[in-house]
């Protein structure tokens, strides 16, 4: 059976071993031990140190050789904090590209960096016709304050959103165009908004062990998922980072089934959602098929 995913982190998906290669310095033990956080901070801290080991084209071509094990994937680059540490971003973006020629690639933006800084990278998403998101710390600034950079790429705009702070989040995301929305659970606290969603035909990306590792939900048992799909409200499953959350996105349908009671035809719909909302211009895949 045909899987695929729409919210990967290219950088998330760095396993011990690979690090390693990065950093001979490093053990995969410690790498372990850094992937080890149980909040969001810790996540955070967590992920800008694994960005901190790939500072070349060279090591994000590694990265994305890598990312190949998680096949039928659009992903997700951390341009915003390439651009702050003054990177070459588009060697970088190249790079990538000759290592995943057929996967669409969405840049994000840092919440935590402002809308100025978000500027630049729906610059080079538009150059390099790839997707504009904005990720990181969501309760820093309101999405409102990077709308110059939604309007460069407005057809394109694939936030995070609502997913440890709080329904208006994902409100704003909503009214300033998003076309799939990260995380998205907080939709679950306001009825108008699941409605909303569900009209507008705006998907969540759902990714349930990351959501339990980080903190954002207490367990998979109170996640919102099934809430979510008996409102109606268009859902996919991902598995976000799938190195530092230790998932694979094959485990991530095997919890939602076991912990939600989902049947093999809701499984399906599911399954399909990813195919109906990947990127329109992702043409690798023309049905869900097989």
């Amino acid at each position: 059976m045909l899987f695929a995913e729409l919210h990967v982190h290219l950088e998330g998906g760095l396993e011990p071993e690979t690090l390693v290669e990065l950093d001979p310095s490093l053990s995969e033990e410690r790498v372990r031990e850094r992937y080890g956080f149980e909040t969001f901070a810790g996540f955070l801290d967590s992920y800008k140190w694994v960005v901190s080991k790939l500072n070349r084209p060279e090591d994000y071509a590694l990265a994305a050789r890598r990312l190949r094990r998680y096949a039928h994937t659009e992903a997700n680059l951390s341009v915003g904090v390439m651009l702050r540490r003054n990177l070459d971003a588009r060697a970088i973006v190249e790079a990538v590209r000759r290592e995943l020629p057929e996967c669409p690639l969405i840049f994000d933006a840092v919440r935590q960096f402002g809308g100025a800084a978000a500027i630049p990278v729906a610059e080079l998403a538009a150059e390099f016709g790839a997707g504009f998101g904005v990720g990181g710390d969501e309760t820093v600034s309101p999405l409102t304050e990077f709308r110059d950079a939604i309007a460069i790429q407005p057809n394109r705009f694939y936030p995070h959103a609502g997913e440890t702070s709080n329904a208006r989040n994902v409100w704003e995301a909503l009214e300033l165009g998003a076309a799939r929305i990260g995380h998205g659970i907080r939709a679950i606290e306001d009825p108008a908004l699941c409605r909303e969603l569900r009209e507008r035909d705006v998907p969540l990306e759902i990714s349930l062990t990351s959501n339990v590792k980080t903190g954002a939900v207490e367990s998979y048992e109170a996640h919102p998922l099934r809430k979510l799909f008996d409102l109606g409200v268009a859902v996919t499953l991902n598995t976000d980072d799938p190195a530092m959350f230790g998932t694979t996105l094959e485990r991530e349908y095997e919890i939602a089934q076991r912990t939600f009671g989902f049947s093999a035809a809701e499984m399906e719909t599911i399954r399909q959602n990813a195919f109906v909302y990947r990127r329109t211009d992702w043409r690798r895949f023309e049905s869900a098929g097989e």
